[in-house]
């Protein structure tokens, strides 16, 4: 076997998919006896993550709701409408709905699914690593953990997480509203807690609330009654929230492994970093890990690349997580501003700073992963082509050359003719970034 991935959330379905679409054998273990579910955390599918979905034909079959403008608090908006991209919105769809559509695709590739099966020792030898799970032993060339902030990967490969918890008892429940909001988000801190209100999309909304009076532990009980009070605080009114169907709470950390990769064994998503709900960055920079370290290793178990080029996922990857955790603890910490006088000075700076053309800009690049890039390699735009657009051209997990005039390229780069003539070349990665020929990493 070539690759086995541990987790079956949205960055190991992610990984799993591009990884069979080169060719690759992959299988996925999975501890739970089935992934379907309504309960997880994530409803924000950021710009950049759109691009990704849609290099994959994807991003049509994806249920939701774009917002365009995104309120932080008080006064504080972020417009992402001006984003150079047709995805120029927060998408609101709940995880669930995002990995039904990876899963989907996973499994038409030929991915094996196997759920049930819990690691339990992990070790590796100069070709392989074995794995012992459950009911059976596996070998694989390379293994990546995507098993979660609790990973059983990262711990069994002695890699420590460093960081801290951020915020204690944030409680979440899915009801149903009354008098549902006007806008598709609902969202407000004041000096003693937060709420925010997102759409299922089908009647029922869920809710994430931050009580600063009530930090108890993530076991202790919870009734509707303490999410209304809070929630009617933060904004107003709690919308009349009724008939419960799940609620539960939990704490927040603040945590980053020092490196992505330990010899054949690699840690992708919230196996690698974990940071503040806010902002909605967590799903997403999980499947923009897979996007970067799918195609490496698809290039290296194809022969086109050496394994040296799996270093740079290390290179690329653990500073974007980095950032993530300070923009997202910025977020928070704004969030958990206790005066009256910090609240007003909040609003007023971070109102202003955003009406500034060039701040906004970089806030809203760096929320919506548009404005993420490796050095000098940039994400490539959506160019039309003679046949199509760019980003079409990708799905088939190959490099694409978009030029003037055709030309001798290797068997594993596609040649595109752009509708409006370049100055050079552009050689476009398989995850949408332009790089070159130069670069011997990347051939």
């Amino acid at each position: 076997m070539d690759v086995v991935i541990v987790g079956a959330g949205p960055t190991g379905l992610m990984l799993a998919g591009d990884l069979a679409q080169a060719g690759i054998d992959v299988t996925i273990l999975e501890r739970r006896a089935s992934t379907e579910a309504n309960t997880t955390r994530a409803f924000a599918v950021h710009a950049r993550t759109m691009e990704q979905l849609d290099i994959r034909g994807l991003a049509d079959k994806l249920p939701g709701k774009p917002v365009r403008k995104l309120r932080l608090f008080d006064k504080m908006y972020l417009d992402l409408s001006k984003l150079p991209t047709k995805f120029n919105y927060l998408f609101i769809s709940p995880q669930y709905e995002v990995e039904k559509v990876l899963r989907e695709r996973a499994e038409r590739l030929g991915v094996k699914i196997v759920h049930g099966e819990e690691v339990k020792s992990l070790r590796q030898t100069s070709d392989s690593v074995i794995l012992e799970s459950t009911t059976r032993t596996w070998q694989a060339k390379y293994v990546v953990g995507t098993d979660g902030v609790r990973s059983k990967v990262r711990e069994l490969i002695g890699l420590p997480f460093p960081g801290k918890s951020v915020l204690k008892s944030i409680m979440l429940a899915d009801v149903r509203l009354t008098t549902p909001p006007t806008d598709v988000l609902a969202v407000n801190a004041v000096g003693d807690g937060f709420a925010f209100i997102a759409p299922f999309g089908d009647g029922w909304y869920r809710i994430f609330a931050w009580d600063r009076r009530n930090q108890v532990d993530d076991n202790a009980p919870l009734e509707l009654d303490e999410i209304r009070e809070v929630t009617k605080r933060a904004l107003g009114t709690d919308m009349g929230m009724h008939d419960p169907r799940w609620m539960s709470r939990f704490h927040s950390d603040e945590r980053q492994v020092p490196n992505y990769r330990q010899g054949r064994v690699f840690l992708a998503g919230d196996a690698a970093h974990c940071h503040s709900p806010a902002g909605g960055q967590g799903m997403n920079t999980g499947i923009q890990d897979a996007a970067n370290l799918g195609w490496k290793l698809a290039a290296v178990l194809n022969g086109h690349a050496g394994d040296e080029l799996l270093d740079t996922y290390q290179e690329e990857r653990h500073p974007v997580g980095k950032t993530v955790l300070r923009s997202s603890g910025t977020i928070i910490r704004l969030g958990m501003v206790k005066t009256k006088l910090g609240i007003r000075l909040r609003g007023l700076i971070g109102g202003f700073l955003l009406n500034r053309t060039k701040i906004a800009t970089k806030a809203a690049g760096q929320i919506s992963g548009i404005g993420i890039h490796y050095g000098d390699k940039r994400r490539a735009p959506d160019i039309e082509l003679t046949d199509g657009r760019l980003f079409e051209a990708l799905r088939g997990g190959r490099f694409v050359l978009v030029t003037n005039e055709a030309r001798d390229t290797p068997d594993f780069v596609t040649t595109v003719k752009p509708k409006k003539p370049v100055a050079q070349p552009i050689l476009v990665r398989p995850d949408g970034y332009v790089t070159n020929w130069d670069d011997a990493k990347y051939r």
